[in-house]
Parts: C-alpha cells; structure tokens; sequence
C-alpha cells in the first residue's frame, strides 16, 4: 500500500496565482447551528440501538429509557460509543450485508458527542419520540407450550464464568412444528448467551441419568442426532437484546415425541450470589415446513495447538459445495485468544464473496448474523474460513497470565475455531436436496481426521439410504475400530446387515448395541424387529414390552407390542394394547390395520371395515385395500369390493395373490 503524504500548504493567493483581480464581495451569513438537544437528537438513537437491554429488568447494568437516565451515564455513553465497543456488533461493515445491524454511524457517534460537549440539554420534551415498551410478559402472547428448567441454579457471585447445560424434556404426543421460540433465562444481568440444542433421542438425558435435572457443565456439547438423516437446520440462539425468534412462515422446526430441548447457557458472575430457573416458550405453527434449511461447519480444531506467545497463529478450512445454495445467516465462534476471523467465498468464475468478517473477535459479544437477504452461491463454490489466534501477553483477553500453551478442546480455557453457516439448497438435488451437501461436509472432515467417528458414522449412515449396505457396513465397522461398543455405531452396522439380508449378524449387532446400553431405544426396537421377523415372538414381545415401559409415548413401540402379541395368538390382548394406541393416535396407520384383522378373524366385519376404512384415509396400502375387498367379499357386496382389490393390485402389481383375488371377484360380478 503507498503511504499517505501530509499535503503542503502553499501561502500563495489563489487570485494571484491565477493572475486575476478578485473585488471583494458580500461575506457568507450562514445560519447558527441548531443545540444538539436529548428530545430532538439522542432520544432516537438511544431507543432504537441501546433500550433493548438497557432497561428496567434487561441485561444492560443501567436503563437509558428516560432523559435524566440518559444523562447521569452520557458521558459513559460518548466514551463507549466513540470506541465502538457499545452497542455490540462486531462484523465490519462492507463484509455482509446484515439484519439488526445495530453498528452506529459516523453522524450518531457524532451526534452523542456533541450532545455531551453542549452540556447534555433535554430540549423540548415533546420532541421526543415515545420511549419502547419493556414488559416481562411474553412478547407474542401466552406460547403453545412452556418449558422450564427443573429447579433454580445458583451462581456464584465471583470467578469464572460458568457453561451449563439444561435438559427440557418436551413430552409430547404428536410432532409439532415451531414457528417462534422465546427464551426467558431468568436474569438477563446473570446470561451472557445461551443455545438451544435439540436431542432427538434424549441422549444427555440418558447419559447422566441421575443428575440430568441438576444441570450438566460444559460449554460446548455433542448429541446422538439418531438412525435417520436429520441435519441441524436452524441458529436457535438467544443474546441479551432478543426478543422472541420467529422462523420464516415456510421453515418452522420440527419438533418429535421423545425430543428434549437442551439449554447450553453462559453464565457470568455479576458481584453478588444470583439464582436463575430458565423458561422457554413455544409457538407452534398451523403447517408442516415446505424448505429444509440445514446447517455447514467449517472448523479445523486438531490443528489448534498455539504455542504460549503466538500473537499470529493461523487455522484455515474449505468446502467445495456440489449443489447451489442461498446463504441465510452465519455464525463464527471461537474463545478467548481469537482476534481476526475471515469467511468468504469463493465462486467458480474467481470472484470473492464476503460472508463475515471480524476484525477483533471478542467472546464477550459473540452473535449470529443473518443476512438482510439471501446470498446465492452456485454450485462449485468453495466456502473458506480462516481464524487468526492471539496467545501473546498483547491479547487484553487471554485468560492466562502469563500465556500459556492452549490446544483445542471444549473448555473455556481451551480455544475452538468454527464458522457455521445457514444454507437453503436451491436445487432439487434428489430425493433430499440436503444429503450432498452433508456429504461433501462429513468427507471434508474425514479428510482432515480418517478416524473421525462423527464422519464415518454420518457417511455410512447415508450410504444405508442409498442401498450401499455394504460400504455402509465398512465404514460403521471402522467407526467401531474408533469407538468399540458405542451402541449408536453397532444399531448402524446391524440396520445396514439386516437390510443386506444377513438377519443373523443384524440380531447379534442390534444385541451389543442394547447390551452397551440397555436404554438406547433405537436399539431395543430394532433387535425387537428382528426377533419378530425370525419367528421369536416371546423375545420380540419383552423388548418392544421394555422399550414401551421406558417411554408410553413411543406408539411405533406399542405396535410392535400388539404385532407380537397378535402372532402368538393372544388376540384379546393385541386389541387392547392397539385400543390404548388409538386412544392417544386415533390415525395410527398401524393399530388401525392390526385391530381391524383382529376384528375379520373374529367375524366383527363391522368393526373390520370401519378400521380398515380409517387405515386408508391415512395412506394408501395395498395390504389394507385387500383386506377391506375380502370383508366386502364375503359380505356379498362384490361391486364395492371391487374398486378396493384393484387398488391392491396397483399398489402391489407383482403380488399374484391379489391377481388372482382379482379374477374371482370379477368372475363374481359377471355371474
């Protein structure tokens, strides 16, 4: 870069340099400057970029809501405002284009300064605009569903920050869609950000079984996502000035029976004991999701090894992307000793698209950053991130004095280095839009780490959805290697046997896994399954039994429950444990079916057609419309049977069966 040269200043006339004569002419009046006044000037700055904490009950240490408030602290104010270290926002302006861009510009900062050198005048106050409304209610109204932490947790009044994990069991019947989310931490003061983490298969719940309710410390946490390709999808995250996260009307989160949410919450000593209890609101929507956003990770956390004194220690990552996307929102995060973080992009054609950039990462601040719109990225993009470290004794952050060497890892104390990133494939990439980029992910972590169990179980898992069983079995075979008995890789391994027909080595897998944890449901339903398929009943029915036990919520459970029951012949018993799924699912596919064969065999043809009727207006079966044509049938009502058993045979045109039931019951209606 050249450098800057003061400019001369030449004492020489204009006119005379020129060589003219200037007469002199009327003087400029310009008119007096108006006060820079709180009512007219400040008062809407103030409201729209600080109130949000700064208010009665907010996270700010001091409201700013009125005239005489603002006043006490404006000289606070100037300073910090001058320093850009208030309102936080730490990307640089140019590198992203973002919502709720709460960064002053030059003429605000100008604007409070001025005010302050003049002396802090109110002005007029009815130039003032009405002053926002804090309430401790909720900001959208009563929630569909509140969840809250078990019992209060006491923070100490000095020390280190403290990082806990609150697991919220949801306990529902039905999936619900979420539509907004409010987070009520309990002291604002106290929270310095918390996520929420959805648990799918209730996993911390089951590996601290007995303190789960206490709250679990770490700052940062993995979960069993489960057997199904389900990526992350949505930032659910909450800072001081949040108020309730509302989702786009066509992407509301998922939300299953058995899920907990878990609360990861930072919290931070204020000076005194405080006592906090958590509380989370739930808005649900009235419709399904129609766009599937999912969540990418640029990270290279085994290279963090910064030696104490490093005031320029460098991580960098990339991801080639194989479907195009739009870019929702980003989130770069790392710990103390993180000063310069970089995202862009780079397109096909060599042109650079910022993503985010940091200039000085302070934990203390950290946020997610959604774009104002959506930045599209075509296919062949490559995503990189690259993170300067700062462990020298010039870094006002570092935790250790003096410095230390600090590696990566989960602690505080230790350092982390990842840029995560909201994406909407914006292509039909097949049957989800979503798998390749998930592969391309997991392949890139793999690359960096071939023992990554996280990797390999991710890939195999796909490969299972794509009918490659075998290189499925490979992969969870070398995850096992990795991570031996993890009943999560053995439930995998066992899936991909059985689905390759090697039912024998898919039970002794299904048996480890419920063998390394007896409570890993996944597990039990699947070793439950096979033992059904393999003719041992009673086995079949004790696991799907215990499985029911542990949750009475888990109908697929209670079905296999009567399945087994029904094939040994206790049909008094099948039906009532199919009466109890109805009664909580009255459009359980399954029940419906299984009660209405319960009823045929018993001749209760009545109550046979109204279940098998119920089953097809839930989906389409071919197994259901043959059964519902033979209780016609044998009523003697062929013409209405025969629409249903030509059903069959185009839901099941290789079954012979229903061909030939065809025939009689055409032969039927022709005599």
């Amino acid at each position: 870069m050249k450098a800057a040269f003061p400019v001369t200043a030449i004492a020489l006339p204009l006119a005379a340099v020129l060589g003219l004569s200037v007469a002199p002419g009327p003087k400029k009046v310009h008119a007096a400057q108006a006060a820079v006044t709180w009512s007219h000037n400040v008062a809407p700055i103030v409201y729209k970029n600080c109130t949000a904490c700064h208010h009665v009950g907010g996270s700010g240490p001091f409201s700013l809501l009125t005239y005489r408030d603002a006043q006490r602290w404006g000289t606070m104010m100037q300073q910090v405002t001058t320093s850009r270290y208030m309102p936080p926002w730490l990307p640089e302006p140019g590198h992203g284009d973002f919502q709720d861009n709460r960064r002053l510009s030059a003429a605000d900062i100008a604007t409070i300064k001025a005010w302050v050198a003049a002396g802090m005048p109110q002005g007029d106050a009815a130039d003032a605009p009405k002053a926002p409304v804090y309430t401790s209610e909720w900001q959208l109204g009563p929630p569909d569903l509140i969840l809250s932490v078990a019992s209060p947790t006491q923070v100490p009044a000095s020390g280190p920050d403290v990082f806990e994990n609150f697991v919220l069991p949801a306990n529902l019947s039905s999936t619900k869609w979420i539509r907004a989310m409010e987070i009520k931490p309990g002291s604002p003061q106290v929270v310095h950000h918390a996520n929420v983490i959805l648990d799918r298969t209730a996993a911390l719940r089951r590996a601290h079984p007995a303190d789960w309710q206490r709250g679990i410390p770490g700052m940062d946490i993995t979960v069993d996502s489960g057997q199904n390709f389900d990526p992350d999808s949505h930032f659910l995250f909450w800072k001081p000035d949040s108020t309730a996260l509302v989702e786009p009307d066509t992407m509301p989160w998922r939300l299953d029976p058995g899920n907990d949410l878990i609360l990861n919450m930072h919290l931070k000593p204020t000076g005194r004991v405080e006592q906090i209890q958590a509380r989370i609101g739930l808005y649900f929507a009235s419709k399904p999701a129609t766009q599937f956003p999912m969540l990418l990770q640029l990270e290279h956390d085994s290279t963090l090894d910064i030696p104490a004194g490093d005031a320029h220690f460098v991580v960098e990552d990339s991801l080639t992307l194989p479907e195009a996307v739009d870019v929702l929102a980003v989130y770069p995060h790392a710990h103390y000793l993180g000063r310069r973080m970089e995202g862009f992009a780079k397109l096909p054609g060599g042109e650079t698209k910022w993503l985010v950039l940091v200039p000085d990462w302070d934990i203390e601040r950290q946020a997610i950053y959604r774009l104002s719109k959506p930045l599209p990225l075509p296919k062949g993009t490559v995503l990189h991130m690259r993170y300067t470290y700062d462990n020298s004794a010039g870094n006002p952050r570092n935790p250790h004095t003096p410095a230390v060497r600090v590696r990566g890892g989960n602690n505080s104390t230790d350092e982390m280095g990842h840029l995560w990133l909201q994406v909407l494939p914006t292509e039909n990439a097949g049957k989800d839009a979503r798998m390749p980029l998930e592969k391309a992910w997991m392949s890139n972590r793999l690359r960096k780490d071939p023992s990554d169990p996280t990797a390999l179980f991710n890939l195999a898992s796909m490969d299972t959805e794509a009918g490659e069983y075998t290189e499925a079995g490979k992969l969870y075979t070398q995850a096992l290697a990795t991570k031996p008995n993890d009943p999560r890789v053995l439930t995998g391994l066992g899936t991909a046997q059985s689905l390759s027909g090697d039912t024998a080595a898919a039970q002794a897998s299904f048996q480890a896994a419920v063998t390394a944890d007896p409570n890993y449901a996944d597990a039990r339903f699947d070793l439950a399954k096979i033992n059904l398929q393999r003719n041992n009943l009673a086995a079949a029915e004790a696991q799907f039994q215990t499985i029911v036990q542990l949750n009475p919520n888990d109908f697929a459970a209670q079905d296999g429950l009567g399945s087994a029951q029904l094939a040994q012949g206790k049909s008094d018993v099948a039906a009532a444990t199919f009466d109890a799924v109805l009664k909580a699912d009255p459009a359980n596919f399954d029940a419906l079916y299984n009660r209405g064969q319960i009823a045929a065999a018993a001749s209760d043809l009545a109550t046979a057609e109204a279940d098998m009727v119920r089953a097809l207006a839930v989906h389409p079966d071919a197994d259901a419309e043959r059964t519902l044509a033979i209780i016609l049938a044998s009523q003697n009502r062929f013409a209405a049977a025969l629409p249903h058993m030509q059903a069959a045979a185009r839901l099941a045109p290789a079954d012979e069966e229903t061909k030939r039931l065809l025939g009689r019951l055409q032969a039927e209606l022709q005599r």
